[in-house]
Order: C-alpha cells, then structure tokens, then sequence
C-alpha cells in the first residue's frame, strides 16, 4: 500500500510539473516576442522593472525563465544591474500569484479548461489560438494534479509510522529549508514545491512553522537555478545578477528566520486553513523581501560590480554572438538569432574568399595563413549553429519552422563546405603558384578575376534570398548558375586556345588556371543552393542537375546534425 501511495504521490508532483511546463510553453509560443518587446520597453525605472518582472511571471510562471530573458538582456548592455534587479524582486512576487489562486478550491474549473484547451489546440495549424490552447490544457492539469495530491495525502493522513517520519524531517527549521532548497533546484520550479508544500499543510503532515521554513527553502531554491542556467563560467560579471537574487533571498529568511514561530502563531490565528497560510506567507515574504530591497538596488549594483569585474578580454571572433540560448523556447525569436549567427558565418567565408583571391593574385603568403586561421572559425560557428538548431528542433515546431531550421542547417552546412574549399584546395593552389613562381597569362588573369568578381556578387546576392526568402533573387541565382557554368566552358576554350599558341605562362600555369576555375565554379554550386528551397516553398521546385545535387549535403541536412 506504502509503494502505491508513493507512486501516487510522484505522479502527481509529475503531472503538476508538466501543467507548469505546458503553461510555460504555451505562453512563450504565442507572446514571446511581444513579452520581450513589452519587458525591453518597462526598463526606464525601477517601480516599472518591477511591474514588468511581476507581469512577466505571472504569466510564464517561471522566476527562472524570467531570470534568464533578463540576464539576456543585461548581458547584451541593454539593461542597467539596477533595473535587473528590480525585474528579479518582481519576479519573485509573480511566482506567488498562481500559487494564491490556486490555493482556493477552484479544482471543479479543470473539466472546463480541458474542454476549452483541446477545443483551441486541434484548431487547425499552430496559431496563437494553438497555444492559449495548450495554456488552459497546462492550468487544467496543475489543477487535476493538486486534486490527486490531495486525495493521495488524505488516507496517511492518521498514519502513525508517516507522521513520525514526517516529524524528523520537518522538525529543524534549516533542515526544511535545505530539503526545500534542494527539491526546488531540481525541479526548477518554486510553484510546484510550495503547492507540494500546501497539500502536506493541508492535509496536515507539517506542522505551520514547518510549512513555513518549507516555504523559505523553496525561495531559495529557485533562486539557485540562475546561478548555474544564466551565467557563463568565463565571465564573472554574467554572474551579478543570479547572484544579487540569491543574496537577496539568503538576507531575507536570516531576517525571518528568528521570527518564524511568531509569525506561523500569529497568522495561524488570522487564517486556521494551513494551506491558504501558507500561500499567504509565500506572498508576504518575497513582497517584504522587495520592499526591503527595492531602495538599495544601486548600492548592490555596485557592489556587485565591484565584486564581479567585467572579463577584461579581446573580442573572440570563434565565439558566437547572437546564440542565445534563452531564446529556444520561442522558436521564432532562437531561429532569427540562428539566421544572424549563419549571416555572420557568411560574411567570414566571404573574406575568406577576397583573401585567398588576392593571394593567388599578388602572391602575399601572409593572407595565405590568415585564410586557414579563419577557416577553423567558420567550422567551430558550424558546430555551434548545428547544435542550438539541434536543441531548438527538438522542442515543438510548426511546418514553417521546422522548415526555416532545415533551411539554416542546410545553408550553414553549404557555407563551411565553401570554406573547406577555399582552405584545402584555392589555399593550397595559391601556396603552389606563389613558390614556383608561377604568372598568370594576362587574359588569363583577367578571367579569374572577373570569373571570381561574379562568384562573389552571387555570395552577397545568397545572403539576401536566405535572410528574405525573395522567389525573384532566388531565381536570378539559378540564372547566373547557368550563365557562369557557360563562362567557365568558354574560358577553358580560350585558355586551351592559348595553349596551343604555345605561350610559356599559359603552359606553365594550365592545370593550376583550370582547377582555380573548377573550385570557384563549386563554390557557386553550393551558394546557389540557398535558392532551391525558396523556390519550393514559392511553388516552383526547380530540376537540379547532378552538379545541383553535388553542392547538397551527402544525405540531407540531417546528416550533419549533431547525435
């Protein structure tokens, strides 16, 4: 009987964590961007940062995703500490909300939230109307799940061997406050411990200074999360705020601390039901906590500061920029960082390819070395935007996302292939005619020149139909494809003609002009791959040829994602 009351007990703590998932999820899929949007706008002062952390996680139900979303925003300067701060003091109250709400008797509303969830979620595609759908599913089952928790507690509750355990654990106050603590951590979410904390008060496991010490431990264990999510190991300063909300929450249970069995006494008496006591001191202390704190914001900031210096380093051109990894749980938002962060991988492979150009051209080995230096970036950028797709692909997308994150995969994959060209072969090819001392032919150097000026502008010309999706770009690519495949056939002719004029810099330098003309012909293969999906998603599946499939990934995009 004992096992099947535990496996009840854990069911439930799994459903109520899977309704505050859904709740989450939902709420981030339909208004992320504008919650974000919304909360960049509230930054002006500390009562509106406040507010908007309030609001924010009332509605995401989440302190930690707050948490996150802001160190995003202090990390990129758009956010003063201060601010921050106030956001985290708002958050912590906003927490509590849901936990007040739900600490009536309002179970008999599930059936209904079911009903209007599954009736918006099979609405047709994924909407906005989708995701409120998924909303109401989440709240429905937070609300069956309090309800099992309850009729699970309710038989024990006379069980002398249970309360005798229940007593060891729950008699040292800072013994509640560890174990809440680290239940909280591990399930990230201080929502779902207190309303854990609310069914043992009300089914009367715990006795009211237990509850509260239990309430303590679980504000402190949300406040841990941060620390270790929202902060890079490298960087002492992307630690200040994570850890100005901890500090916040430690200061605030040393105040109560003392105090707790006057306070449990004194609103046991104002309010007999332990639950709704409960709930209530959860409110009461993180608003006292803010109003403590509110009017030393500054001083912490510096202090903070002070204690937390900036990371003083040159800009790493291996590191991501725009990968941000608080953003994956709104698609649209992680997949436009993944865009800018392939962009941005483009523009190195375009340098790349000027350089190892004006190698071949004026025999500077120096930017021979500097081409290889940047190849190794552009294959770690790779990696980084194939695993943050992988980890975004792993959630729920729509059709149009899904395919967005095939298309910046796909583009990614084809950007690095150019790089390995531009390395392994252009590279060494320059490297060869700069020892031997090779010269171009001056029609012959005439051609590349020109051949590689065409090669470029279709570069810049990919970059816009992958950021846009523009169908008419797209088929300009394919156009040029054609012309350039022409061009390349009629400069062999003309080089072939050269040599059988028999002029010495043509004879010397015939293989290494072809292979020149061959990898910046496979160069353009794989940027004018960029178009074919556009194409398809316009209605207008273009033929590829065998060249056309060359420049795709052996077996798919997927291929090349990260296991």
């Amino acid at each position: 009987m004992g096992t099947l009351v535990l496996l009840d007990l854990m069911g439930g703590v799994a459903l109520l964590l899977w309704g505050l998932h859904m709740v989450h999820s939902g709420i981030l899929r339909a208004f992320g961007p504008d919650l974000r949007r919304l909360l960049g706008k509230a930054l002006s002062n500390r009562a509106s940062a406040f507010a908007a952390g309030l609001g924010l996680t009332a509605l995401l139900q989440s302190s930690t995703a707050t948490a996150l979303i802001t160190s995003s925003f202090a990390a990129e300067g758009l956010v003063s500490l201060a601010a921050a701060l106030a956001i985290m003091l708002g958050a912590n109250v906003g927490t509590t909300l849901i936990v007040q709400v739900l600490s009536f008797n309002i179970a008999a509303v599930a059936p209904v939230l079911f009903v209007l969830g599954l009736v918006a979620f099979r609405s047709g595609p994924r909407s906005r109307i989708k995701d409120i759908g998924r909303v109401c599913i989440g709240l429905g089952l937070m609300l069956l799940s309090l309800h099992i928790l309850l009729d699970t507690l309710a038989p024990a509750e006379n069980a002398p061997g249970v309360r005798v355990v229940m007593s060891a654990i729950t008699g040292d106050p800072i013994l509640c406050i560890v174990i809440a603590a680290l239940v909280t951590w591990a399930v990230h979410s201080s929502v779902a411990s207190v309303l854990l904390i609310m069914s043992l008060a009300y089914s009367q496991f715990i006795s009211p200074d237990a509850a509260l010490a239990l309430v303590l431990g679980a504000n402190l264990g949300s406040a841990i999360n941060p620390v270790f999510e929202g902060a890079r190991r490298d960087d002492p300063a992307s630690y200040r705020l994570p850890v100005g909300n901890l500090v916040n929450r430690v200061v605030g249970i040393a105040l109560v601390l003392p105090f707790l069995s006057a306070i449990a006494e004194h609103m046991l008496a104002w309010q007999p039901d332990l639950a709704k006591m409960t709930a209530a001191f959860h409110i009461a202390f993180n608003l006292g906590t803010a109003i403590v704190f509110i009017g030393l914001l500054d001083t912490m900031s510096r202090l903070l500061t002070r204690l937390l210096p900036d990371r003083v380093h040159e800009a790493d051109p291996a590191r991501p920029r725009y990968l941000d990894e608080t953003a994956l749980e709104t698609p649209s938002l992680a997949l436009a960082d993944a865009a800018r962060e392939t962009l941005r991988m483009g523009d190195l492979v375009e340098v790349m390819l000027r350089k190892v150009m004006a190698a071949m051209m004026t025999g500077d080995r120096a930017l021979v070395d500097q081409v290889s230096k940047m190849d190794n970036l552009v294959d770690g950028l790779d990696e980084a935007i194939k695993l943050y797709v992988t980890k975004l692909m792993r959630g729920s997308l729509d059709e149009t996302e899904g395919r967005r994150a095939m298309e910046i995969i796909s583009f990614a994959i084809n950007l690095e292939h150019i790089g390995d060209i531009i390395d392994k072969s252009l590279s060494e090819l320059a490297t060869k005619k700069i020892k031997r001392r090779f010269q171009f032919s001056a029609e012959g150097a005439d051609e590349l020149a020109a051949f590689h000026k065409r090669t470029m502008d279709s570069l810049r010309i990919a970059f816009g139909v992958f950021m846009s999706g523009d169908a008419n770009e797209a088929r300009k690519l394919l156009v040029e494809k054609t012309a350039l495949r022409n061009t390349e056939l009629a400069a062999t002719e003309r080089h072939l003609d050269r040599l059988r004029e028999g002029r010495p810099e043509t004879i010397e330098t015939t293989s290494l002009h072809l292979d020149v003309l061959r990898d910046l012909r496979r160069i353009h293969s794989h940027i004018c791959s960029v178009a074919y999906p556009v194409l398809d998603a316009a209605g207008e599946p273009y033929r590829r040829t065998k060249a056309d499939t060359a420049a795709l990934p052996a077996s798919g995009a997927a291929s090349a994602l990260p296991r």
